[in-house]
Parts: C-alpha cells; sequence; structure tokens
C-alpha cells in the first residue's frame, strides 16, 4: 500500500487507463453509493418485498429478476448478442417486448462491448436509426474492449466502471474477456464476487458467456449448466442461466431457462433477421387451445407428443407441459385430476380436462 492506496490500484500492474487514486476513489470514495448492509434478521426476513420483480418477464416467469444477474449462454455466432442488444434497446425506449416478455425501463446502461467491439457496433446499427441517435446518446454508455483490469483479480474494476458510467445496469459482452482463467474455481468465485457487488449497490447485470465446445457429430445438444464453459461458481452466483443452442450464422435456435428465479420460460423457438438485427419466437403450441380441441382426460406426456410430433419428447418438453396444465388449473381454465401409484388398479398418470362451462371458472 502506498500513500493509503492498494497497490493492486497501481497502473503499472496492468494496462489501465486510470491512475490508482482515481480507481480507489471510484470504488471506496463518494462517487460509489454505499448502502446500509448490516441489518436485523426481523427486518432481513420480513421487512424487504421477496416477490420476484422482473427486469425482463413476468413475476411468475422472470428471465431476469431485480437483484439478480441474468446469464446468456451460447456458442458464437448463434445470436446472444442480438437478444441482448434487443433487451437493452428496449430498456432505453427504442423497443417493445423481447420474445413476448416486457423489459423494465433503465435510466441508463453500461455496455462493456469487449469481445470484438466493432462487431457489437455493427449488430447494434442493424437494429437502430439516425433517429434514435438522442437516446443513444442519453441511456447508453459503452466501454469499449477488455476492463481496465481483471475483474478477477481486482474486483472492484466492474464497480468502478458502473460508478464512473452512472449507470443502474451494466452488460457484460462477453465474460471470457473481463477475466482470464475462467475454468478455475478461484478465479470463478472471484467473478461471482465482482458481480455481487455490483448487484448490491442496486445495480441490474446480464451476462454474455460461452458454452463448452462440443464434438462435431451434434449428437449431444447443450441443455443443462454443466454445459456453460468455466466453474460451477460462475452460474453458481446467477440468479437465471439462458442457453441458446443452435447454429454459427443460422436462422434459427433454441432458448433453454436452466435456472429460474420462478417458473422456468420455453423451451423457445426462436427466429432470427439476420439482416435486420430481429429475433421473434416462432409460431408456438397453444396449450389452452389444445387442451380445449381434446375430447376427455389428457396427460403432460399427451400433450408432449402432440407439441414435438415424437413418440418419445424429452423429458424437459414434458415438464414443459406439466407447468402449462397447472398454470391453466390455478387460473381456473382446466381441472386437475391427481394420479397414482400401485394399488389393485395400477399406476394411473395425472390427468387434465378443459373446463368447458366459463361460469364454473368464478365458481
Amino acid at each position: 500500500m502506498t500513500d493509503g492506496v492498494p497497490d493492486y490500484f497501481a497502473s503499472e500492474t496492468y494496462d489501465n487507463p486510470f491512475s490508482a487514486e482515481e480507481m480507489a476513489q471510484m470504488v471506496y470514495g463518494d462517487e460509489a453509493p454505499q448502502p446500509e448492509r448490516m441489518t436485523n434478521g426481523a427486518a432481513f426476513i420480513f421487512d424487504p418485498d421477496l416477490d420476484v420483480d422482473p427486469v425482463w418477464g413476468t413475476p411468475e416467469q422472470a428471465l431476469w429478476a431485480s437483484g439478480e444477474s441474468t446469464m446468456i449462454s451460447a456458442s458464437p455466432g448463434v445470436g446472444k448478442t442480438t437478444v441482448a442488444q434487443r433487451v437493452v434497446l428496449s430498456m432505453i425506449g427504442l423497443g417493445g417486448d423481447v420474445l413476448g416478455f416486457k423489459v423494465r425501463p433503465a435510466r441508463r446502461v453500461l455496455y462493456l462491448a469487449m469481445d470484438r467491439p466493432k462487431q457489437i457496433a455493427r449488430s447494434f446499427r442493424r437494429m437502430v436509426t439516425d433517429r434514435d441517435r438522442n437516446a443513444l446518446e442519453h441511456k447508453l454508455r459503452v466501454w469499449k474492449g477488455p476492463p481496465p483490469a481483471d475483474i478477477a483479480r481486482i474486483p472492484g474494476t466492474l464497480l468502478s466502471l458502473v460508478t464512473a458510467a452512472d449507470a443502474d445496469v451494466v452488460v457484460i459482452d462477453s465474460l471470457k474477456d473481463a477475466a482470464l482463467g475462467l475454468s478455475s474455481d478461484d478465479v470463478g468465485s472471484a467473478v461471482n464476487r465482482a458481480i455481487q457487488e455490483v448487484l448490491v449497490h442496486r445495480v441490474e447485470v446480464l451476462i454474455l458467456h460461452h458454452q463448452i465446445k462440443r464434438g462435431g457429430d451434434g449428437k449431444a445438444r447443450p441443455t443443462t449448466l454443466a454445459d456453460v464453459y468455466g466453474s460451477t461458481w460462475i452460474t453458481s452466483g446467477a440468479g437465471s442461466v439462458i442457453l441458446l443452442d443452435g447454429e454459427a450464422g443460422s436462422d434459427t435456435a433454441t432458448l433453454h431457462h436452466l435456472k429460474q428465479p420462478s417458473e422456468p420460460v420455453g423451451p423457445l423457438k426462436l427466429e432470427f433477421d439476420r439482416f435486420g438485427g430481429k429475433v421473434v419466437m416462432a409460431e408456438q403450441f397453444d396449450p389452452l387451445a389444445w387442451l380445449r380441441s381434446q375430447h376427455g382426460r389428457v396427460t403432460a406426456a399427451g400433450m408432449a407428443i402432440s407439441r414435438t410430433g415424437e413418440e418419445r419428447p424429452a423429458k424437459d418438453v414434458v415438464e414443459q407441459c406439466r407447468r402449462d396444465l397447472r398454470r391453466l388449473t390455478r387460473s381456473g381454465l382446466a381441472r386437475e385430476f391427481e394420479g397414482s401409484r400401485g394399488g389393485p388398479g395400477g399406476s394411473a398418470p395425472t390427468s387434465w380436462e378443459a373446463v368447458r362451462d366459463e361460469g364454473l371458472i368464478a365458481a
């Protein structure tokens, strides 16, 4: 430590445009807000509103919940930057719903364009016109290239950048450029700490990241948290993890919601307009319309077969159908009949049928 400033802030240690004093001031000084973090147990448990507050989504299906980071993971070229940029533009008033879900407005977004900044800029340019210049100038800040220091070795670096931008949302594009050695648990836990420090200062965090490499046979599709590259502490610290499965440059991809703060979303089939920078959901299966078209009771597996056209649909699709049927039941649009295991009559799966008489819904 020199003159009260930690040595790890020294500019000669890293390619750092800030002086040691500036870095320390941004992290520890008056510019960085210091929320009250010590409280009593009763206030911690009973006083806050613990309902999910969606940044992107609904309380029941939140792709991004306030106070918890969201990660979008995909192989290069699949479309994670397109999805993230659509969310950002919606936040600053230059777009509507994204993939059918509302996005909460932001005061100012800091976009860390670390992975090929010019390519990120070209992607943004496909989505906006010169009429959007005012909003882009006042509500979006962009950091070009790697951060001034590795966020794992100096966790305060991320907060210092957010503070300098006076932002209430930060997008990390992408995580591999913010810290080196992400497969190490020491690095993963340090990255998580840096992100948690930003979150506790009431700044929302969106992270873009990569998947592990797969073999060329294409048989094993990435559908689990283990398919996200790096230490387990990287995904453990996230509130929501979204994985996009597809081929680089393809017009389609599948969204899997691997970790969620409330009920999961999807899987969803996405369609990309690469020239216009657009992404939409492909025509989606309507659970209520399908249920009303059936005669008699149905099962989640039966709905999954109709939904996919496959004799043996994947387990996550069956679970999605089960969630859809239970959601319809809670809304009064379906009636659930609990299944049984064993007994004289053998096992029977849980089944559902549509409520035909609208008058029964109120009852």
